[in-house]
């Protein structure tokens, strides 16, 4: 446990920066929920699988590939299903959605865990830049296209980051979504989380007058995931560094999918809708992050993207 987490008192939720996946689902009993989670595999989406599997829910999890996604699902019993979905790929992401379908299932919640992060050069995706494409596109094609099989009072968990912050001063930059105008790996990655802030407020406007929800979540910073693999500092190196780090400031895998396992199965979450969390209670994110109208325009603008790929 980071210094920090001992020190930085707990929030209104009764849970703050120390608290676990495990400590914030205590007592819940989640049998005869179902739950996707995207990057099942590793990670924070790898404890989030765990821990709501531990409650009792069934899982669903979602992995770049069919093989990763099933070893990690034999790990979570409860009739865990594993499926594909490369979230760089519209052909696996369509397929993932149709064969969910297929099974007619009722979602009680979608965790959008998946992501990648500052990747040191420009890359592309159909030509938008690879980390928006993948990080936004990807969840906003797999969440609306599975909007049909969400229960009455199903939750939409967008992973976003604090680092939204480091995003653009225009917020997403539409006249450079493919990154050729100017590339920056931290803020195309900060583009990309405020990119999944802004689809969950919006996401929760659309799902006003119901029972369903849509927030964004701020997990901390945890450096040993798969999300690092692109960080240019070597991993024995890394290792030393953050492992330093890691006393002072750094959350653990547990503590960094307490927010998410949260946000997605607490009764006292249920009637949240468009917030941003952090530390499992509400969080302020950046003002543009409220602009209802940069929200629904990046909305427009993702439909117009997903109509145009083959």
């Amino acid at each position: 446990m980071s210094l920090l987490a001992l020190i930085k008192p707990k929030g209104p939720s009764g849970f703050g920066y120390g608290s676990t996946a495990e400590d914030v689902t205590a007592g819940l009993n989640l049998t005869g929920k179902t739950i996707l989670i995207t990057g099942c595999n590793s990670g924070l989406g790898f404890e989030t699988a765990r821990v709501l599997a531990l409650r009792g829910a069934r899982i669903i999890g979602a992995a770049r590939n069919q093989a990763k996604a099933d070893q990690a699902c034999r790990s979570f019993g409860g009739g865990a299903l594993g499926v594909a979905c490369e979230l760089s790929d519209p052909a696996s992401v369509r397929a993932c959605v149709a064969a969910l379908k297929a099974k007619n299932f009722e979602l009680d919640a979608i965790v959008c865990n998946a992501g990648i992060m500052a990747l040191p050069r420009l890359e592309q995706a159909h030509g938008f830049e690879l980390q928006f494409f993948t990080n936004h596109v990807g969840h906003f094609m797999l969440v609306t296209g599975l909007l049909d099989t969400l229960a009455t009072d199903g939750r939409v968990v967008m992973l976003s980051s604090r680092a939204h912050t480091g995003a653009p001063a225009a917020g997403i930059e539409f006249d450079n979504l493919a990154g050729t105008k100017g590339y920056t790996p931290w803020a195309a990655y900060g583009q990309s989380k405020l990119a999944n802030l802004l689809f969950a407020k919006e996401l929760a406007r659309k799902f006003g007058g119901t029972a369903r929800t849509a927030n964004a979540v701020h997990p901390g910073v945890i450096f040993d995931t798969n999300l690092t693999r692109n960080m240019a500092i070597p991993r024995p190196l890394a290792a030393v560094v953050f492992g330093a780090a890691n006393l002072l400031v750094l959350k653990s895998i547990p503590q960094g999918a307490a927010t998410q396992c949260y946000v997605a199965a607490s009764p006292a979450a249920k009637s949240l809708s468009g917030a941003y969390f952090a530390n499992c209670n509400l969080a302020k994110p950046r003002a543009d992050a409220e602009d209802a109208a940069l929200a629904a325009k990046l909305w427009t603008v993702s439909e117009q993207i997903v109509a145009g790929l083959s």
